[in-house]
């Protein structure tokens, strides 16, 4: 009867890179070869109404688009008709075409005036508010409870027999916190029309944009450009260009994270004590 054979694993580049390594002390060990990673700290969110937190560049700029079309709502009044304002996320060809020709074409080829776009162009870490201390084991966490659960549901029976229930923490990183610029153009075919569009725009400056029911960012303006140009036989176009910083933090869903950073944990219900008789002291020791 022939042996089962198991075929042997290949070693990852990083396990044949710390084989490697030469421990200077010999009773700490090579510090590459510590797992702290404790399973015990895995906890699933399985049945959990709560889940684990994340959030990205994605709700940054979504945060933009929404406080475009939800607060600001920018208008014009062209041949005595009130024209909402569509606001574009400015894409690598869109952007390109935009520039380009100084106007943007709708799918039938028309000109779409008047017209916002706008589109990502730089991020910037800030280091002076708070740090995760280290990613690969991150230690800076804040932590809120939930009194009750399915598992822990509040009863007259726990009541009367004063039974506490058992709370659950959710742990979440401290973010990286972040600074978001955007440009954005403004194109109208009156000045008229666009010093309405920059007044709405310059009083929103200073605040939080977003949803109030998801996320909010503090949006700051500065300065405005504005130009004219009237091209031969082309269309006038008023433009007006400024910068908006976007004050933001991101916790990024990575494996990264979920691997190494605690999540959920639960508090201590009850603590039994129990008692020990010894005739001599040093039987303690003993045993």
């Amino acid at each position: 009867m022939a042996k089962n054979s198991r075929t042997p694993i290949p070693k990852t580049q990083k396990e044949l890179s710390t084989e490697q390594h030469k421990a200077f002390d010999t009773e700490m060990g090579n510090p590459n070869n510590a797992n702290n990673i404790n399973r015990g700290n895995q906890v699933s969110f399985t049945g959990d109404s709560t889940k684990p937190f994340s959030i990205g560049i994605q709700d940054i700029d979504e945060s933009i688009m929404y406080y475009f079309q939800n607060v600001i709502k920018p208008f014009v009044i062209q041949n005595g008709t009130r024209i909402e304002v569509p606001i574009i996320y400015g894409s690598p060809e869109k952007w390109a075409s935009f520039q380009k020709f100084g106007y943007f074409r709708d799918a039938q080829g028309r000109i779409m005036m008047p017209i916002i776009m706008f589109k990502r162009d730089s991020i910037d870490k800030v280091r002076t508010i708070a740090n995760k201390l280290d990613a690969n084991n991150p230690n800076n966490v804040s932590i809120q409870g939930k009194s009750y659960s399915p598992k822990n549901a509040y009863d007259n029976f726990s009541v009367l027999n004063n039974v506490r229930p058992q709370r659950q923490y959710y742990a979440v990183v401290v973010p990286d916190y972040i600074t978001v610029t955007y440009t954005c153009t403004i194109n109208t075919y009156y000045m008229d029309q666009l010093n309405k569009i920059i007044e709405a725009i310059e009083y929103a400056s200073d605040s939080y944009w977003g949803d109030p029911s998801r996320f909010q960012f503090r949006a700051m303006i500065d300065s405005f450009n504005i130009k004219t140009e009237l091209a031969d036989k082309e269309e006038r176009t008023v433009s007006s260009t400024f910068s908006i910083k976007m004050n933001g933090y991101i916790v990024p869903d990575v494996l990264q994270k979920d691997v190494t950073a605690l999540k959920k944990l639960q508090d201590v219900v009850k603590i039994r004590v129990s008692e020990q008789v010894v005739d001599n002291i040093n039987d303690i020791k003993n045993t």
